[in-house]
């Protein structure tokens, strides 16, 4: 009979390294705040957005623990990356973030902030998310302009 793995949870510190983040997609304001292991990797993430006791609130308040128990339990953020990507749902559009000119929703701009923020170039490459070779804007799914360049044509 095989045996079956069982995750061993790695514990963050209890004083610990974070980031905290501001963003805005499509008018919707939030703060990512990132706790870090000792090796400058996330261990757990808090999602605070602006209307709070709003169910959309309510529902990063639950991905930020599932987030969370995944990291401390051995998935790797590329996964998580990969995964969460490109989902699709209001609010979404026009960010502030130079790297990150839009998103199509509050959770794909979120994890492509991760993948920025903690994942090696060459994971980034093998994800899809490449530069712009006109003026090294971050691109993604393979896109070959970014798109001020593609408004500016």
């Amino acid at each position: 009979m095989e045996k079956i793995a069982v995750p061993v949870r790695r514990r963050l510190p209890e004083e610990r390294r974070a980031i905290t983040h501001e963003f805005e997609v499509g008018g919707q304001n939030g703060y990512i705040t990132v706790g870090l292991f000792d090796d400058g990797m996330p261990g757990e993430i808090f999602l605070t957005i602006s209307k709070e006791g709003s169910t959309i609130s309510a529902m990063m308040d639950i991905l930020a623990i599932s987030v969370s128990i995944h990291l401390q339990n051995g998935i790797p953020l590329e996964n998580l990356v990969k995964k969460f990507t490109s989902i699709r749902f209001e609010p979404s559009g026009i960010t502030r973030n130079k790297c990150i000119p839009s998103a199509t929703s509050i959770i794909d701009y979120i994890f492509r902030w991760l993948g920025l923020k903690f994942l090696p170039l060459e994971t980034l490459e093998s994800l899809g998310i490449t530069n712009c070779k006109d003026c090294g804007r971050v691109l993604f799914e393979g896109r070959y302009a970014c798109v001020s360049h593609l408004n500016n044509k």
